[in-house]
């Protein structure tokens, strides 16, 4: 997708399915964010909990399903802050019913009870620390009095620093310090959260004796601005938006690789289903995007790509609408409404708080970045490139030309 607009029904390669054609039993826990909500996508089983999406007409997530049978004279939303909102809160309700705790029990199951012959494929996925930041009074308390990174603004920035508008879920604004500070709590504290359920699932993948014979791969799908460059929620090409970690245990003798490394090359979430079929001995594709990782894993000096896209159609505003190339050192962006260009050293600068593209000791940077991106589009025709320039595009592309119609 080039904006956030429904999953298909159906693509070509989808990974779940990949992998169960391949001999794997496959589960789904958690968000999965798909239209309709009930499409297995090729899971032979998938546990919802849709969080914003939770109530429709003819669907109710399972996690609600299991708290009103839990505690039918509850409120699941009674801590009274919502999806979107930039204000942070304790969960009011006891512990065990926070949708985070729900997905992490529910992994753990799956694990505690597997007991088919076919080796599994589990997809857990947190809701959070997406907004609404709500982990538990220890995970508040625990932050309460730690030192947390202060907003960054870079002097570009000052055309959001008005709100965008009086609501809770605002895409920009200077809110202060204070605020920026309450909710970096709430975000790390629903973070630690995470971490302590995806510990309690490494114990049992460990007491089945399998943890050493599993790959585990641990990403997102994006960020959260909270109060950098006075910016709100996601879909922005800012660091704090769009870098997003990837951290890869591997079975003992697939690779001979040292633990514990950190390797710099860019790699994204296209890396994730080619690295999946490496593993399993399924072998390359042509059919997708990306490349396996188990390369890297062995040597930093493995052949990679140089430079990684990113984009996003509009979102919540025109003026929010962009293009992106970066290899971790160096970040171009083409902002598609107006033909804008930025460019950030994110080597000597990695909070993006100079912008250099009117810098004209970089120049020739600029002109090397804007040639690829250029290169990069020039495939899509008019209107994104028009005689070898780029071209502005006040009209959105929420999907691609690919983009699977409905039957």
């Amino acid at each position: 997708m080039l904006g956030y607009g429904r999953v298909a029904e159906r693509y070509p390669v989808e990974m779940p399915r990949v992998l169960r054609e391949g001999g794997y039993h496959t589960a789904g826990i958690g968000k999965m964010h798909w239209h309709p909500q009930r499409n297995l996508h090729g899971f032979h089983s998938v546990q919802l909990d849709e969080s914003g999406r939770a109530r429709t007409p003819d669907f109710v997530s399972d996690y609600r399903q299991w708290f009103a049978q839990e505690t039918p004279d509850l409120d699941p939303d009674a801590t009274g802050i919502g999806w979107n909102d930039y204000r942070a809160h304790p969960y009011v309700l006891p512990e065990r019913l926070h949708p985070t705790a729900w997905t992490g029990d529910r992994a753990v199951d799956f694990l505690q009870g597997y007991d088919q012959p076919e080796p599994f494929f589990l997809k857990a996925s947190f809701a959070r620390p997406h907004s609404l930041y709500d982990p538990p009074q220890r995970f508040m308390d625990q932050y309460a009095d730690t030192p947390l990174p202060e907003a960054r603004v870079g002097g570009w920035a000052e055309r959001y620093r008005e709100r965008s508008d009086d609501s809770f879920n605002i895409w920009h604004g200077d809110l202060g310090p204070e605020q920026v500070r309450h909710s970096r709590q709430g975000y790390h504290g629903s973070i630690s959260f995470i971490d302590e359920q995806i510990g309690r699932i490494l114990e049992a993948l460990d007491a089945r004796g399998e943890l050493d014979e599993t790959l585990i791969l641990y990403f997102s799908d994006h960020g959260d601005m909270t109060g950098d460059h006075h910016m709100w929620r996601k879909c922005f090409a800012y660091e704090a938006s769009v870098r997003v970690p990837m951290l890869i245990r591997w079975p003992t003798g697939l690779v001979a690789a040292e633990r514990g490394q950190v390797i710099d090359k860019p790699v994204e979430t296209r890396d994730i289903l080619p690295t999946m079929l490496d593993a399993a001995g399924q072998g390359e594709r042509d059919d997708i995007d990306g490349r396996s990782m188990l390369p890297l894993l062995q040597s930093n000096d493995a052949q990679w790509r140089e430079f990684i896209d990113l984009e996003h159609s509009t979102c919540y505003s025109p003026k929010n609408h962009w293009a992106a190339l970066t290899d971790g050192h160096t970040k171009y962006l083409f902002h598609t409404l107006d033909g804008e260009e930025q460019l950030f050293d994110l080597t000597g600068d990695p909070h993006e708080q100079h912008d250099l593209a009117s810098d004209t000791t970089h120049e020739d940077k600029l002109r090397l970045w804007r040639n690829r991106m250029i290169e990069h589009l020039a495939e899509r025709g008019e209107p994104f490139v028009k005689n070898g320039k780029l071209m502005a595009r006040p009209k959105r592309f929420l999907h691609s030309p690919h983009y699977p119609q409905p039957a």
